[in-house]
């Protein structure tokens, strides 16, 4: 694959990249860059942002002959205080995300598992850290907050201002030539950027993916923290879609749905769509009487959302639509974790945990 069609193929995952001319130059001088992730294990499932959706992205990116490392930010979540703050319970929720991501169609060969529970015994590691926060301000770090689900005003307890210096330091001590995570991530991937070569690594390029909406009425303030309120969160399950979600469950919570007639501008059925279903399907075929118009087969994404806006599909079948899809895109991880009698016994076992935000 030539240097132009994998620029393109990285342009389809990122929503915003800083700087496309760096990730050019990055692409014609190296056969194979680092990108990594970093998910912090927490809550009692994987949503099908978390699962699908990233799984899409980072297939694409090993496509475009990316080498990805995946942090199993164990220690970050202990630092955030989440599942009480009981880093075994965070463990085994990370082996969990694993398993999942093993079931729902990953590149798994060009894709390595680390757990930062491994590197924080390094010295060299604390050394990154110390490095990143001496030359940061409080108040600098206390703005990144959002990186852990937080706003600025959330964030109280001092393991949650050590949070943000550990995640900049893992980009170095992975040695990523691109962070790929979430917008939601993006001031800790700049913070990285402005301190990497005055503290003698590198400038790493950012490539920042959509955040998948929850199936909520999107938020009508438009401030800082918008992003943490529009997008699919465990905080809220009963506007999560989870892969180990029922049918009837996914049927159920896309019914109730936000999904206005002709509306297309944050509308969460559409988004599904667009970022899932078309990435995964050639075409999206609803099912109705012929009362409304009989049966309909979309051909492409452009084409769903010019019907929709014109109002020659209802709401309903759009909803109809999408919850056989996301059905059938969810399946293949249920089904192994049904089958599989160790995998079983560790969803019910995370089940069972309380989840702190």
């Amino acid at each position: 694959m030539d240097v132009e069609s994998r620029f393109e193929l990285i342009g389809q995952v990122g929503e915003e990249i800083v700087t496309e001319e760096e990730l050019l130059n990055l692409l014609k001088t190296k056969e194979h860059p680092i990108a990594y992730d970093g998910f912090e294990p927490s809550g009692i499932g994987v949503h099908i942002a978390q699962g699908i959706l990233r799984a899409i992205n980072i297939n694409k990116m090993t496509k475009a002959g990316i080498k990805f490392k995946m942090l199993v930010a164990d220690w970050h979540a202990w630092a955030n205080n989440k599942m009480s703050g009981d880093l075994e319970k965070i463990q085994l929720v990370g082996k969990f995300m694993i398993e999942v991501w093993k079931n729902c169609g990953m590149d798994l060969k060009n894709v390595e598992f680390i757990w930062a529970n491994d590197f924080v015994k390094e010295p060299e590691y604390w050394k990154k850290v110390m490095q990143v926060a001496r030359n940061s301000t409080v108040k600098r770090i206390t703005r990144t907050g959002q990186i852990m689900g937080r706003k600025e005003s959330d964030v109280q307890q001092a393991s949650q201002i050590l949070y943000p210096c550990m995640q900049c330091a893992d980009i170095f001590q992975l040695k990523a030539d691109i962070t790929q995570l979430g917008t939601d991530q993006r001031k800790v991937n700049i913070l990285a950027r402005e301190l990497g070569t005055s503290l003698g690594y590198w400038k790493p390029i950012v490539v920042s993916h959509h955040m998948l909406m929850g199936l909520g009425e999107p938020p009508k303030e438009n401030d800082e923290d918008r992003i943490l309120k529009l997008k699919m969160s465990k905080t809220n399950p009963e506007h999560a879609i989870f892969m180990n979600d029922s049918e009837e469950t996914i049927k159920r919570k896309i019914n109730k749905a936000y999904c206005p007639t002709k509306i297309v501008e944050e509308n969460p059925m559409l988004e599904y769509c667009k970022f899932l279903i078309f990435e995964k399907f050639n075409t999206f075929e609803i099912k109705r009487p012929e009362k409304f118009g009989g049966d309909l087969v979309v051909e492409n994404y452009q084409e769903l959302e010019k019907l929709y806006s014109e109002g020659k599909i209802h709401p309903m079948d759009l909803k109809n639509g999408v919850s056989f899809y996301l059905n059938e895109m969810v399946k293949p991880v249920r089904e192994s974790f049904e089958r599989d009698a160790k995998l079983e016994k560790l969803l019910e076992t995370i089940k069972k945990f309380e989840v702190t935000r």
